[in-house]
């Protein structure tokens, strides 16, 4: 295994940490820079198995309040209600995302044109909502009602189209259905914790068998520079988004998307 070949995973991991909660992609980052650099992992493992480093970011950040929430869940109605609430969010995306695995991963996946346009189209869409009068109804995670979280989680299954971003589709479905922007994004957060999971666990039991030694060395490489980069981000991003939106992300996203679109016309 090339040492250019562990730096290119080093690389890639930053990029997930650094992308994974903002509504830009992380997934179609990865897949188009991997494209660029030569980067192919076996069975696209390598790009869904490094989320992994993500939701352990999540876990050390928010660990007190986690903590609390298992510690109220018996007797608390409203903690009940949350992590209902999250399963609710969670359960489009696990019956979609199990039947439409091979799909996701042999055709979207392997097509960069694809997520150009997914990219360019949600910077659009972002900066259209941004610039909404929006009126919300709703500021705390803990009063969403079941119906909200549930409509979220059918916003979230867009994200399978590669390009779309999964924090994207939840905070922007968030949106327009009446929450502020600090509360959609920290949502986001959570549900992002069963979802990235599922993810790695059903793509660990169909791929493992043809995972190699170089295989895992690249995903554990990967894993700790995501974990790292995305501990900054959850640390930083909600209290960025509160005061500023989410113009900045929507900009990024349309300059990738035509970045991407460009060395795809010039270099295939």
């Amino acid at each position: 295994m090339a040492d250019q070949t562990i730096v290119q995973a080093l690389l890639l991991g930053v990029l997930e940490g650094l992308t994974e909660f903002i509504p830009v992609s992380s997934t179609g980052h990865i897949l188009l820079a991997g494209h660029f650099l030569g980067f192919d992992s076996t069975g696209k493992t390598f790009e869904v198995l490094i989320q992994v480093g993500a939701i352990l970011a999540i876990l050390s950040v928010y660990a007190a309040r986690l903590w609390k929430i298992t510690t109220d869940l018996p007797s608390d109605p409203k903690t009940q209600r949350f992590v209902a609430g999250i399963l609710l969010a969670f359960l489009p995306a696990a019956v979609i995302g199990g039947l439409a695995h091979g799909f996701i991963k042999t055709i979207l996946f392997e097509s960069p044109m694809t997520i150009c346009i997914a990219l360019l189209v949600g910077g659009v869409i972002l900066l259209w909502i941004d610039k909404l009068p929006l009126k919300p109804k709703y500021n705390n995670i803990m009063e969403y009602p079941p119906s909200l979280c549930f409509k979220i989680g059918l916003c979230q299954c867009l994200a399978m189209i590669p390009g779309t971003s999964r924090s994207g589709a939840t905070i922007a479905g968030a949106l327009l259905m009446g929450t502020d922007k600090r509360s959609a994004a920290e949502f986001s957060f959570f549900l992002a914790m069963p979802t990235m999971a599922g993810a790695f666990a059903l793509d660990l039991y169909k791929n493992y068998d043809l995972l190699t030694a170089d295989d895992i060395t690249l995903i554990v490489a990967g894993f700790i520079t995501a974990f790292i980069s995305a501990v900054i981000v959850v640390r930083y991003l909600l209290d960025y988004v509160s005061k500023h939106g989410f113009a900045l992300f929507a900009w990024w996203r349309i300059f990738i998307g035509t970045a991407g679109l460009i060395g795809l016309w010039l270099v295939g």
